[in-house]
């Protein structure tokens, strides 16, 4: 190939005294040729082949994964499929519309398309129109006529310089690792949303929970607090010991500092969730109690494949930074044969301002230039070496990448499958506590029981309550966990 470029050379250097008769130089039939060129070019970049994924063909069994049907998940499963709740969606939107991580993403991504242009831009040449004036005085004793003089020239020219042609795919490569990068940014931007919307549901349900913690610790403050009055009474009419008054005191101090703990926890999470919406939560989009109606989503398939873990955002993320990776392979490896470009340039040129555009002021340059790398002091093949290091570098973090997304998925999974009996128990113990403290009640106000038997029960009561919003909460967490741990879908 080098050989038939010198021909092109030494022909076009022949045939230079044939051309500039002409009054037209041939730059149509350089930009043909131009053209082949970059057509005809080979590549160095090797062929790309994904990883196979180092995980299990199928995920974990899901059969007990479902949660309440509430929606079906679309082809991408998105967020407003996936949550049911409408002030969830509606807080979710407010997020996405003025979170500000996301606008710096959306910007990393616009800047990534303009680096993406400038490399593209190389694959063709830069055309310039240009124009100037010169002007030289020789004095008399250089001069012929022994009289100083001043020469002047003037041109109008139209060309492209140092346009390289792509005959073993360096600048193509160099374009294809641009691109990569680029998509690069649009699947970071993607990963940003999911952990956006997973953030956002998490914070929304977290406030849900303390709203019920702390409506029922002021609940419970409020019961104790008449509990200690009637013992007083009591304790002055001597139906009941000291040891009972401070029994029921002990509680009322417990409960007391409940309900200032949840206060905090409820400011805390009300701050959290402005921040990641970007403003303050409308009144219509406050979480309500937590039930299976707010955490409801769509059932996860029984059979569903790894692959899904593919289009996690991230994971697509590695694959895009190991595909750019390979693409700097072919340009280090480009870099090893000769390149060649090209400058030329057509116009006019005249002594005079006026005679610029005359007949026979037309005139044409075209310089082609090779460059052979002959002694490079072990510099191209280090650049090699480097390239091919950091391709096996993003190979084990795509592969890395894909057994954390397993692994989240199969947690999110395991636990799935015992929240049901989780969430069944809880409720089974809150409904016997409570016929206990009932029973109890009863006992002690017949006589039959006494005062401290009765503060165990409510005591049991307030611990199996908490203890069930905590499961509920775990609960429409897990959900979320599955939302983030798929990617944002499944299908």
């Amino acid at each position: 190939m080098i050989d038939h470029v010198s021909n092109i050379a030494a022909a076009g250097a022949a045939s230079q005294p044939a051309r500039a008769s002409r009054r037209r130089p041939p730059l149509r039939a350089l930009m043909v040729a131009l053209a082949a060129s970059a057509l005809g070019a080979c590549s160095m970049m090797p062929a790309y082949e994904r990883p196979v994924a180092p995980v299990p063909a199928s995920l974990p069994q899901t059969q007990q994964s479902a949660g309440p049907v509430s929606a079906q998940a679309g082809d991408s499963a998105a967020w407003a499929d996936y949550f049911a709740d409408e002030r969830l969606r509606g807080v979710i939107a407010l997020a996405l519309d003025n979170n500000r991580d996301l606008r710096i993403a959306a910007l990393n991504i616009e800047r990534a398309r303009a680096q993406y242009g400038i490399q593209r831009a190389d694959l063709l040449p830069s055309i310039a129109v240009s124009g100037g004036q010169s002007a030289q005085r020789v004095p008399g004793d250089l001069n012929m006529s022994g009289e100083p003089a001043i020469s002047r020239q003037y041109s109008a020219n139209l060309g492209f310089a140092s346009y390289e042609l792509d005959f073993f795919g360096r600048v193509r490569s160099l374009e294809e690792q641009a691109l990569q990068v680029y998509l690069g940014t649009e699947e970071a931007r993607r990963s940003a949303q999911v952990s956006l919307v997973a953030e956002v549901a998490n914070a929304w349900l977290r406030l849900a929970a303390d709203r019920e913690r702390l409506a029922l610790a002021r609940s419970t403050l409020e019961t104790r607090q008449q509990s200690v009055t009637l013992v007083r009474r009591s304790l002055e009419l001597g139906a009941v010991s000291a040891l009972d008054l401070n029994q029921a005191e002990t509680l009322l101090q417990t409960a007391r500092a409940d309900a200032a703990r949840y206060a905090a926890l409820v400011a805390q999470d009300e701050n959290a969730l402005a921040l990641l919406v970007g403003a303050a939560v409308p009144a219509g989009l406050q979480p309500p109690a937590l039930d299976d109606s707010v955490a409801a989503v769509p059932v996860l398939p029984a059979d569903l494949s790894s692959e899904v873990l593919v289009r996690r955002p991230d994971v697509a993320q590695a694959e895009r930074a190991l595909m750019a990776a390979n693409a700097s392979i072919g340009a280090a490896r480009a870099a090893f044969f000769p390149r060649i470009t090209l400058t030329a340039s057509a116009g006019t040129a005249s002594s005079t301002l006026d005679g610029l555009f005359d007949a026979g002021s037309g005139a044409w340059s075209f310089v082609p230039q090779i460059r052979i790398p002959i002694f490079e002091a072990g510099r191209l093949q280090a650049s090699l070496d480097v390239a091919e290091i950091q391709r096996d570098i993003n190979v084990a973090q795509y592969e890395k990448a894909i057994q954390s997304a397993f692994r989240e998925v199969a947690d999110a999974l395991a636990e799935r499958a015992t929240l049901a009996e989780q969430l069944a128990a809880r409720q089974a113990l809150v409904q016997a506590t409570q016929r206990s403290f009932e029973l109890s009640e009863a006992r002690y106000k017949g006589g039959v029981d006494s005062y401290l038997n009765l503060l165990d029960a409510q005591r049991s009561l307030y611990g199996a309550q908490l203890e069930l919003i905590g499961t509920r909460l775990s609960d429409a967490v897990n959900r979320v966990a599955l939302y983030k741990a798929l990617g944002g879908g499944w299908r």
